[in-house]
């Protein structure tokens, strides 16, 4: 079965999973203020493994979301123009319907946890 005989179209999962891991985002949004190294990314997202920020790093490098520039021990890492779509445009977009919905989504969470 080919991703084209799907009922959701390839594109469309794709995208999808831009936004099914945690940190992703996130480090994509750190990135939004320009190419940062690892240790600064690490301090300016919060409490993130090393381990979990180098697989997330793997995965938005595959993605073409982010480049990789310098060397092994001084490596930047900067948004793709591609990265810079997706921040500015869907990811903006989740921004600010969290800003307007924010307490409606955590109020929802804790009466069905209640």
């Amino acid at each position: 079965m080919t991703c084209a005989d799907l009922v959701v179209d390839c594109r469309l999962r794709a995208a999808t999973e831009l936004l099914a891991h945690q940190w992703d985002p996130l480090v994509l949004a750190a990135l939004r203020s320009g190419p940062r190294r690892r240790g600064d990314l690490r301090a300016s997202i919060g409490p993130i493994s090393d381990k979990v920020l180098t697989e997330t790093l793997r995965r938005v490098l595959a993605n073409g979301l982010v480049e990789r520039s310098g060397s092994h021990n001084r490596a930047d890492y900067a948004l793709t123009a591609l990265g810079l779509s997706l921040v500015e445009g869907p990811l903006a977009a989740l921004g600010a319907w969290i800003t307007e919905h924010g307490e409606e989504l955590l109020e929802a969470q804790e009466a069905a946890t209640a």
